[in-house]
């Protein structure tokens, strides 16, 4: 109920929807861009930019635009009134999980038909190619859906919370071997892109869109599709562990008094109308 309420919300927000479109639209004009191939492969670069992008629009679905949408529904009241409706956060955080899913789904499905029609991109080759792209898919987001919940439930408010998530974010993007194969950059910032989920999405991704012959370009020269699901489903559980306590936490703090004095505030600042 709930999640369809969210759902009906999103589709009649139109900056919210341009939002996502023009990530899309940067993926493609980069993979037009490029016209090199894959290091040691005849594998045209432009697909590679294609599979790590899926992953980032995956990946800056549920650790980007979550958290902001948590820290400014907290801002506007919504936790407060979560206190007295019984199952109230599992609820909302349903809903929020399955609101994030179908903007990730539909921007996955829009960036590779459109990337299949525009710049001659990958799609999954046979059922075990979709069957691929559909757990890593799943798994991606159970990883970072529940992590993004928490992080919204910490972040101070939302003026501060797009420069505290953009950050670390675009240091992952460009260490993770999203935009270019991960065996260029030192052994060093591999192995500490290793410990985050958007390097694994993005490998399981590139497993499920490219061919075998990618692989010369992977680390260790395999998917390691085992090790893929094993970082993915880690993530996932310590998400779920963190994200249902911090949201109660946050909720509990709340209080009429606190939201009055932070309204003012905001409307002092200009942030809101007084």
């Amino acid at each position: 109920m709930r999640g369809g309420i969210e759902l009906r919300h999103l589709l009649r927000n139109p900056r919210e929807m341009s939002g996502h479109l023009i990530n899309v639209v940067v993926a493609l004009l980069i993979a037009g861009y490029v016209s090199k191939n894959v290091p040691g492969t005849h594998i045209p670069m432009a697909h590679l930019v294609v599979a790590g992008f899926a992953a980032y629009l995956l990946f800056q679905v549920g650790l980007i635009n979550l958290p902001q949408r948590l820290v400014t529904e907290r801002e506007e009241g919504a936790l407060l009134r979560l206190r007295a409706t019984p199952g109230g956060i599992p609820a909302y955080l349903v809903a929020k999980c399955l609101l994030v899913v179908v903007m990730a789904v539909g921007a996955l499905a829009l960036l590779l038909g459109a990337a299949a029609l525009l710049v001659d991109g990958p799609l999954p080759q046979g059922p075990g190619g979709w069957l691929t792209l559909l757990w890593v898919t799943t798994l991606g987001l159970l990883a970072v859906v529940p992590l993004g919940a928490a992080i919204g439930a910490v972040l101070p408010n939302p003026r501060e919370a797009l420069a505290l998530i953009m950050v670390p974010t675009m240091g992952l993007l460009t260490t993770s071997g999203a935009v270019f194969p991960i065996t260029a950059l030192p052994v060093l910032v591999q192995q500490m892109a290793s410990v985050f989920p958007l390097k694994w999405m993005a490998q399981g991704l590139r497993s499920a869109l490219l061919p075998d012959a990618a692989r010369a370009a992977e680390p260790t020269g395999s998917w390691e599709l085992p090790m893929v699901a094993l970082v993915l489903t880690a993530w996932a559980v310590l998400g779920f562990l963190l994200a249902i306590p911090l949201l109660r936490r946050a909720a509990r703090r709340e209080s009429g008094s606190r939201l009055t004095a932070r309204h003012r505030k905001a409307a002092l600042n200009g942030a809101m109308p007084a």
